[in-house]
């Protein structure tokens, strides 16, 4: 098994001005690129401080521009609050312009407050979603477009964009349970995951097992877990900044529950960063202790991407660049070797 890395980023707000935050953000990107990781996955989310990428192309664009190897895209595209051709078009000029690097994800949008904060009925996101990802696939491929659906119609429009990875971008699927697994892989989709390890071992199995009965022998795609990654040089150094940065990110991430007057239904919104790696979701520590965390977890569930959330909270970019480092020079290769059958 062929091991990689990735990394997913909210880009949730701290202290920094917003020109200096994504300077440093994109110096921790330049990072990952020089370190030799697959991909680097932004989320989008709106009118909170839990996503300052609420157009992701527009990040996605500087990304581009300042790496050279990396791979990147969205974890994902919110379609209930994208024009579908609009957004199509965009994913065509980022492939272009970073010969072939864009990797894309769609979904209806987590937080139905920010869909209904642009107007768009997010009891329906699911069915937007829906009918929108299957536009953007037919605009792909085609040279005129005609839809006729219930949220889009269009008539005869030119296609003048397309992508540069034929037929598109690569796919990917955010996996919650075993029977969605199934649907990714009868698809041929790529899947990531950010359960706790039995529901990803679980969603992995099924992956596997439908994946080898109706994808004739071709070669796995990637199938990512999410977990939250601080390295530092020892464990205690790396446990107080992780605490302390989580409970930054956490409240980022109940922001908009709470404004409206509920709680978020997910086990990301425990109480404290230990609670995090109790549920297997989250490690700080030296090198040695998250290789022997996440060695278990690849071997535990067979997945094969490792998907880091080094960037949350209030991290300096101090910290998230010696995360880094560490990480690349005394976690990844280890667990490379390891794993490399």
């Amino acid at each position: 098994m062929k091991l990689e890395f990735g990394i997913f980023d909210h880009l949730d707000r701290n202290d920094l001005p917003l020109r200096e935050y994504y300077e440093q953000r994109l110096k921790v990107i330049e990072a990952f690129d020089r370190s030799g990781f697959y991909a680097y996955h932004v989320a989008e989310h709106h009118f909170t401080p839990l996503g300052m990428a609420p157009s992701p192309s527009v990040f996605l664009s500087a990304i581009g521009q300042r790496t050279a190897r990396l791979r990147f895209g969205t974890f994902v595209y919110a379609l209930p609050v994208h024009h579908p051709l609009r957004v199509m078009e965009e994913i065509c000029m980022l492939d272009h312009m970073s010969g072939g690097r864009l990797e894309i994800g769609f979904g209806r949008g987590s937080v139905p407050y920010e869909i209904s904060y642009y107007g768009q009925n997010a009891q329906e996101r699911q069915q937007i979603y829906a009918e929108r990802l299957e536009l953007i696939m037919k605009a792909f491929t085609v040279k005129k477009l005609d839809w006729k659906g219930k949220y889009d119609q269009f008539a005869n429009v030119p296609m003048e964009m397309e992508p540069y990875q034929k037929p598109h971008p690569p796919l990917w699927y955010g996996a919650h349970s075993p029977d969605s697994a199934e649907r990714a892989a009868r698809k041929g989709l790529n899947i990531v995951t950010n359960d706790m390890p039995d529901n990803t071992r679980a969603i992995v199995e099924r992956y596997r097992k439908i994946w080898g009965e109706v994808q004739s022998g071709a070669a796995l795609p990637k199938m990512g877990m999410v977990r939250f990654i601080v390295v530092a040089d020892t464990d205690d150094q790396a446990l107080a900044i992780a605490r302390r940065a989580y409970l930054r990110w956490r409240a980022s991430f109940t922001y908009l529950s709470e404004l409206n007057g509920t709680w978020p239904e997910s086990p990301l919104r425990v109480e404290n960063f230990d609670m995090l790696i109790k549920q297997g979701q989250a490690i700080a520590g030296s090198p040695e202790t998250v290789r022997a965390f996440l060695g278990k977890q690849v071997e535990d569930s067979g997945a094969n991407y490792i998907v880091g959330q080094f960037c949350f909270g209030d991290l300096s970019g101090e910290e998230m660049l010696r995360s880094v480092e560490l990480f690349a020079a005394q976690v990844k290769p280890e667990l490379q070797t390891a794993f490399k059958s």
